[in-house]
């Protein structure tokens, strides 16, 4: 696969730290491409394509995927899919795509990384002129058309929401194509297909949906503190959770095995220690895997975490990017599926990390895939942190999940 990947040094230009905000710039400007805006960030939405490189992407075919002034585009090598190595659900999508004259490609929902049949094991969204194809722009192949054959080689916005076997697609704002698919698909990777021609892509957003909230906002209900530790833990005037002093830990009473959980968390001093573990072994103090929280760095170079950062997964991957601040919220998302899992901080991928051990119940020890607790860490005497808007949703069971899983042990695209 060919790239033009810069270094995470240099992302400081690209993205601000905290809220990476698409604001117009001053006379009217377009806002700047592949951003968030604080509205997106505060519902929950995530970047799928951060504008330089593939992190997060992993390919189904030899495919010439280039990136250039954050447009992903390709027009040559042999036809498949580019795909999120991450899977989900049910979700809203966001992406600008532009097509050449004669082009025949699409945005693949719930698909393996190498579909054998749009009609039974993806939902392929084509883009493509009526004279190319039976299903235009808009439609999903071999399942409805959609209601207009509008193509030509500007930019355009798919919006499009899936929950359940519910979908709906809207092109530059105008719905085309309302679908229920009477056998829905569970779960699976977002794709960007090659077919034919040449094809550009940006500014691809999700925000999962169905997610839970797991704190009431008064009391702990739902969760237990760990007995006979020193943190202490209790519910703000703000509805927050309050986190102080350590170690300990506040445990979820409901167990998540493959999932997608978020939240936003508030650092109250400089580079402390906390983090979220996940699949831990009921009754037992920390023994999951950590998604952690330090949002320090060396040598003032964000590319250089301090004792793993914020979004890494502890012992396992360092976050590539620290992108939150202390004395700030920071928003974050978690999706786990089978070996894999991979962390957003501030809506930016930070880690993707596919667990090669062998099976082993402690995911301290190897790769647990069973169903476990969440728990919020309180680290040392220093812990001060307050968490806010904690939810979550159970993905659902698929047969295809294991096989299709990024191959252990293998980097991610883009890397």
């Amino acid at each position: 696969m060919r790239a033009c990947v810069v270094g995470l040094v240099l992302w400081g230009a690209i993205f601000s730290v905290g809220i990476c905000a698409g604001i117009a710039a001053e006379g009217g400007a377009a806002a700047p491409i592949n951003r968030l805006t604080a509205d997106e960030l505060g519902k929950g939405w995530i970047l799928l394509f951060d504008g330089e490189t593939t992190y997060g992407w992993e390919p189904g075919s030899k495919a010439h995927w280039e990136i250039q002034e954050g447009v992903l585009s390709v027009s040559s090598g042999a036809p498949g899919l580019l795909c999120t190595t991450s899977e989900f659900a049910d979700f809203e999508l966001r992406v600008d795509f532009r097509a050449a004259e004669g082009t025949n490609s699409g945005v693949f929902l719930r698909t393996p990384v190498k579909p054998r049949n749009p009609a039974e094991d993806c939902y392929e969204l084509n883009i493509a002129a009526p004279a190319v194809s039976p299903f235009p722009t808009g439609s999903y192949v071999q399942r409805k058309r959609s209601l207009t054959g509008k193509f030509d080689e500007e930019w355009h916005t798919f919006h499009v929401s899936l929950e359940g076997g519910k979908s709906r697609v809207k092109l530059d704002g105008e719905t085309v194509l309302d679908y229920e698919d009477p056998r829905p698909l569970k779960r699976g990777r977002i794709g960007l297909q090659f077919n034919v021609g040449k094809v550009e892509f940006r500014n691809v957003k999700l925000r999962p949906l169905g997610l839970e909230r797991l704190t009431n906002g008064k009391d702990l209900t739902g969760w237990s503190v760990f007995p006979g530790k020193q943190s202490t833990f209790s519910v703000n005037t703000e509805g927050e959770v309050s986190v102080k002093s350590g170690p300990g830990a506040l445990v979820s009473d409901r167990l998540f095995g493959d999932f997608v959980a978020q939240w936003e968390v508030f650092s109250n001093g400089r580079h402390l220690n906390s983090g979220v573990f996940f699949r831990g072994i009921p009754g037992e103090y920390t023994q999951g895997y950590e998604c952690q929280i330090q949002n320090g760095y060396k040598e003032g170079d964000r590319s250089k975490p301090i004792d793993c950062g914020t979004g890494g997964f502890y012992r396992r991957q360092n976050a590539r990017r620290v992108n939150a601040d202390d004395f700030a919220w920071t928003n974050m998302t978690l999706v786990v599926s089978g070996k894999h899992m991979a962390a957003w901080v501030n809506g930016l991928q930070v880690s993707d990390w596919t667990d090669p051990r062998p099976a082993d119940a402690n995911p301290r020890k190897g790769c647990r895939t069973e169903a476990g607790t969440l728990a919020l860490q309180g680290h040392d005497p220093t812990t001060d942190l307050r968490f806010r808007g904690i939810s979550a949703v159970e993905l659902p069971a698929s047969d295809s999940a294991a096989a299709d899983s990024p191959a252990s042990g293998a980097p991610a695209a883009g890397r």
